[in-house]
């Protein structure tokens, strides 16, 4: 899938924030979008490149799409529970 398929229910920009806040954030804003909805998060931190899928797993979350371009990470994650 695309990200021109993904429809996404709320944009979340953690750009300029390091570890743990891109995966406190996205935590609380998963939590305020309904289930099967995508959370598209917007990170700088080289760490999220990790710490985001994983934590998305970790929470039956499912990572739908993580693109990278010129230091600005963006993953597509889907709200399951």
């Amino acid at each position: 899938m695309s990200t021109n398929e993904i429809t996404v229910y709320r944009t979340l920009d953690v750009t300029n924030t390091f570890c743990p806040v891109p995966v406190i954030r996205a935590q609380e804003a998963i939590r305020e979008i309904p289930v099967g909805e995508v959370l598209e998060l917007i990170a700088t931190d080289e760490g999220s490149r990790g710490d985001i899928p994983a934590w998305a797993k970790n929470n039956a979350h499912e990572l739908i799409e993580a693109t990278e371009d010129n230091g600005i990470f963006k993953f597509y994650i889907r709200r399951n529970k």
